[in-house]
């Protein structure tokens, strides 16, 4: 579960490992690490086990028998899907999302989906449905949100890749947490068929251990679908030709200044930065010390009126398909504020704070234009202790705030559209990862991907390996003769 998903692949087709072996083999670790990481809300063992065993040796599909997983908020025909939330029930999908049809045309086998915050609101993966999923680094410790589920499974061998999204840094803050590699792809690269024509802050993507891997995942999910409302424009050669390429000199612009004023940086992740500024320094790149201009107060007010509808449409909808209006002991007290807020929020409001929104990144977007890329710390503090953020305590929007305060650094490239990738470069004393962001120009995926692979050659971090994957996990207990 630790070897790379192109390579599981090339094992299958060569006869070497079977895709039943292999499913299995996930299978197991899943069964056994689940009760003391609670990655999954479901897991598919039939299904699963039914389409390892119809890949035969030689099948050239790219992925063909490698086990992945899908966060439990994209739709999985004939499993659950429960965005996290009570109000969802135990609906089932009918249907396939466009990135899970394109997932199984590529060969991959689902085994199952994973846990998130309810709606995917938080920055940490604890849903009261469905209770907290533990970092596989210190089980004490949150994964991230809100693709956590996925992180944790990664980081922890169940998987050697999964699936997550990135509305706010909602892949890039469990990669950070988890010691893992997360793009967020430019605003538009992967299509959010059949349900949406777009989102302004969301992107799909995947939770993976190298460069490369990320690359080829998102050379398979890139791409336009019939309806979608605008798309990003084709890339001039694949995703994974450019991230082996050079990425030849560059100007990177490296800043530890935070967007929202309130925000506390600790000090480990900001000399993170500059240790990483050394490096590409070291590796010849042209290094400057800079201070954008996305410090200004009342810019995360700013961001929840934009995203709070946003994630409130999905409420709307279960609600709709529960034919009822939506009553508070149906969602947790944060979920439950932002709905009563959002509802406040009239039409022209919301679209203003959108239009303010755009203008905000427009403007970052002008002003980073003379550099190539831009680095940050990846996250402000290390993965906060579990219960830390709690969306269900007393007041649940002072803990929303004070997520924005853990992670502050993620959000602009959603406001922007951007490409940002997270990358696991260092390590805390004891072993928790320590992270670096990098923010690259529009549309420009390769030449971030190019850079960040340069990054990864040159300090390794793929062997790295979570404390609960070195330990031999105990057999998960036989059922019940009642069950």
């Amino acid at each position: 579960m630790f070897r790379p998903a192109g390579e599981l692949a090339r094992l299958v087709r060569s006869g070497e490992l079977s895709a039943l072996e292999l499913v299995q083999t996930s299978l197991e670790r899943i069964d056994a690490l689940q009760p003391s990481i609670n990655a999954f809300v479901d897991v598919d063992h039939d299904g699963a086990l039914t389409a390892a065993a119809e890949i035969a040796a030689g099948d050239e599909r790219p992925f063909a028998g490698v086990p992945i997983a899908l966060k439990n908020n994209r739709a999985v025909s004939g499993m659950r899907l429960t965005i996290g939330a009570e109000l969802m029930g135990d609906f089932v999908a009918q249907h396939d999302h466009n990135v899970t049809r394109r997932l199984r045309a590529a060969g991959f086998v689902i085994v199952g989906t994973t846990a998130l915050p309810e709606w995917g609101i938080m920055a940490v993966t604890e849903s009261r449905r469905f209770g907290p999923t533990c970092n596989p680094w210190d089980t004490a410790r949150t994964p991230g949100g809100s693709s956590g589920g996925s992180a944790a499974a990664v980081a922890a061998g169940m998987l050697p890749i999964a699936h997550g999204n990135d509305g706010g840094g909602s892949l890039r803050i469990p990669a950070a947490c988890c010691g893992l590699v997360a793009l967020k792809s430019q605003r538009g690269r992967v299509s959010h068929a059949p349900e949406v024509g777009e989102q302004f802050l969301t992107q799909d993507g995947v939770l993976t251990r190298t460069v490369a891997e990320t690359a080829a995942l998102l050379d398979l999910l890139a791409g336009a679908e019939p309806g979608d409302a605008s798309w990003a424009p084709p890339p001039a050669e694949p995703f994974a030709a450019s991230a082996a390429r050079d990425p030849g000199r560059l100007r990177i612009a490296v800043t530890t200044l935070m967007p929202l004023l309130e925000a506390e940086l600790d000090p480990l992740c900001a000399q993170a930065a500059h240790d990483a500024a050394e490096l590409l320094a070291a590796l010849g790149h042209d290094v400057q010390e800079v201070q954008p201009p996305w410090r200004r107060p009342g810019l995360l007010d700013l961001f929840v009126a934009a995203f709070g509808p946003a994630i409130c449409v999905q409420v709307a909808v279960a609600g709709l398909r529960a034919e009822r209006e939506p009553e508070q002991h149906d969602m947790e007290p944060l979920s439950w504020e932002l709905w009563q807020r959002s509802k406040s929020i009239d039409a022209v409001t919301a679209q203003l704070a959108t239009l303010q929104l755009q203008a905000f990144g427009r403007e970052i977007v002008t002003w980073a234009q003379p550099y190539d890329a831009i680095l940050t710390p990846a996250l402000a503090q290390p993965p906060v202790l579990t219960g830390e953020l709690d969306p269900c305590g007393p007041d649940p929007m002072e803990a929303f705030e004070r997520s924005g305060h853990f992670t502050p650094y993620t959000a602009v490239s959603n406001v922007t559209g951007s490409p940002a990738i997270s990358l696991p470069l260092y390590e805390r004393p004891g072993g928790l990862p320590l992270a670096v962001q990098l923010i690259g120009r529009p549309a420009q995926e390769g030449a971030l991907l190019a850079l960040a692979a340069q990054i990864e050659a040159a300090q390794p971090w793929a062997r790295r390996r979570a404390p609960v994957a070195l330990t031999p996990p105990r057999p998960a207990p036989p059922p019940s003769p009642a069950a």
